[in-house]
Parts: C-alpha cells; structure tokens; sequence
C-alpha cells in the first residue's frame, strides 16, 4: 500500500467513526412518562418510556373509541345501533363484538352485551328508572327478558340485525378493558417496550417501571360495612406482562324493599346477583377478555365461576369471598403461572 492510500485509508476510518459517534448522538433519550385525568366517567394513569411524551396519541384513541363505542355519546356507534339509525360497524366494534360472543358462549349466557335493559330497569344503567314496584317487578322483568339474549342480534356484514328494536347492546362490561388494550397498542407502535395501562382499575402491563423492577398493581380489599373508609388493599401483585380486570359487588349497590341490589344483573334471570362473591380479578391474554371474563365471574359465583376459567385455558383468576363475618380469597390453581410474586 502506498503513502497516498494508507492517508485515505486512515481518513476514511477516522471518517467512519466520527458518523459512529455523531450516530451516537443522536440517538434518541428515553424518559418516564406519566399521562393522567378522567376518561369514560372514570379516571386513566397511564405510564411509560418512550422517546417523547404520547400524551395527544393517547387522546386521539380515546377519542376513536369513544366514536364506536360509548353508550353516552349520542353520535357514536353504539348509540345509533341503539337508537335503530342505520349504521356501519367499525373494527373496534367488531373486535368487542365477536370477544362478547366467545365469553357469552364461555359462560352459559351469564355474560351478555343485551343485558341494558334490565341494568336500566334495576337503576344502575344510562336510562335510570324509578325504584320498581314490588308489586309489578316479577311481571316487568318477564317483560324485559323477552328482548334481552344474544341470540336476539346478529352481526352480518358491517351492520347488526335485531330481531326486536327494543334490543340494546351495552359494551361497558368490556369497554375499560378493550381501551386498555388500544392504549397499550397506541404505546407499542410509538416503541414502547415498559408501560403501564391503567383505567378505572383494569391495567394492561408490561416490561418494568422507571426503577428497573416490575410494576405493583393492587387489589382492593371489600368494605363490607361500605362506611366510607379509606380503602385497603388485599395484596399487592408484582407484574411485567399481564392484562388485568376487577369486577366487585361491594361499591355499586343499593338497599329497597328489605335486600341488597349489586348493580350485577344476570341477564338469564332478569334480576341482582346474590352469593357471596364480592370481586373477581382476572387475568387473560388481553385486557379486554379479562373484562369480560370478571364480569362473567360476579353473574355466576365462585364455585361456577372457577369452572369457566378453567374452561378458558388462557385465563386465571382471584377471588375474595365473603364467608361469615370474613374474607376468603379464592384462587384458580394457575394464578401463580401469571404473576411474578
């Protein structure tokens, strides 16, 4: 090799590592995000590393979901399904549509999307009726039932076909759950490999918090005497990749006419649930089914409850129980598989 060729070789490495280094440089920093507020008529905390913060993404997906699928948004799609305008399905729609067919199935009917009519009538849904009549409530819950099941809709196409208008379909007992998993893929396609979904207490997870460790999720212990006290939690999970539901019976409630009304509504009956499970944690492959999964549970009790996540194979559950003046937690025997501690 001559003078001149060794100058250029010399000149192109000293070249190849100065564009190494200024690469270096402008690889991006990443940083602990914190994203919170209300959303859905309950509160979101959102946390993540990424490159910046995602805070108008997030929003934007809250947005596109609240267009499909709230039940209080009078332009959304959900809403002209119920209120019988025509109208094209989207792809969340569909999503939600065909994971509350699999759980409907799953559950023997306890879970159910056509249930809204019954909610209303026992004044937990969007339309709240009077308290109703001792005297007429047995002949106005056979009244109801007759369009409430999910054998009364079906999906053809981009459209829903009811075989009564009176049908009204309700995605709230797997709308916290399928936002969460929206978020969470909003989060991953911004690169985002730690994170922590969190609305209204159903949590998508994954990868580790700011201090390196896996991130700490809570279930809350039932206040059975509902005196207001500070609420305690049960146990504290430590996870890095889970999706997660809660369902309880122990807040939304209300006493008439001498007995308990949880705002759990079984669909195949028409009326309250009453046994002795007060909350049922879940945990499945997406948050979404988790949802659906924990409502299921409150409809159909502990011991019916164990026997459809077993049937599940991609779930488990933790279920506090109330046994005499106690709390009993009950788990599925592959609970252990899906938390860390």
């Amino acid at each position: 090799m001559t003078a001149r060729q060794r100058t250029i070789s010399a000149l192109l490495g000293i070249g190849i590592c100065a564009a190494l280094i200024w690469g270096l440089d402008e690889a991006p920093k990443l940083s602990y995000y914190h994203n919170q507020g209300k959303v859905f008529g309950t509160y979101y905390n959102i946390r993540y590393e990424a490159a910046a913060d995602l805070e108008d993404s997030i929003q934007a997906a809250f947005t596109a979901f609240d267009n499909s699928l709230s039940l209080f948004n009078p332009h959304s799609i959900l809403s002209a399904i119920n209120d019988n305008r025509d109208t094209l399905t989207n792809a969340s729609f569909e999503t939600m549509w065909a994971e509350a067919e699999r759980v409907h199935a799953l559950s023997g009917g306890a879970f159910d999307i056509t249930v809204a009519p019954l909610v209303n009538y026992w004044g937990f849904g969007k339309k709240v009726k009077p308290n109703p009549d001792p005297s007429l409530k047995g002949r106005e819950v056979d009244s109801l039932r007759q369009f409430v099941g999910f054998e009364k809709v079906q999906l053809i196409g981009h459209k829903v076909v009811k075989a009564d208008p009176r049908v009204q379909i309700d995605g709230g007992a797997v709308a916290k759950g399928q936002a969460c998993d929206m978020i969470a893929e909003v989060l991953r396609k911004n690169g985002c490999t730690n994170y922590l979904v969190d609305i209204g207490g159903e949590v998508v997870a994954h990868g580790v918090n700011d201090k390196g460790n896996p991130w700490h999720i809570g279930i809350t212990k039932p206040n059975l005497n509902n005196d207001g006290a500070q609420e305690e939690l049960q146990e504290i999970l430590a996870v890095s990749d889970i999706c997660m539901a809660t369902s309880g019976n122990y807040r939304n409630f209300y006493y008439a006419d001498g007995e308990r009304r949880s705002h759990t509504i079984d669909p195949r009956t028409g009326y309250p649930v009453q046994h002795s499970l007060l909350s049922a944690t879940v945990v499945s492959s997406t948050c979404m089914r988790a949802d659906a999964l924990a409502t299921a549970c409150m409809v159909l009790g502990a011991d019916k409850a164990l026997e459809m996540i077993e049937r599940a194979e991609d779930a488990a559950c933790y279920f506090i129980v109330a046994q005499n003046d106690s709390l009993v937690v009950v788990t599925s025997p592959n609970w252990s598989d899906f938390i860390t501690k």
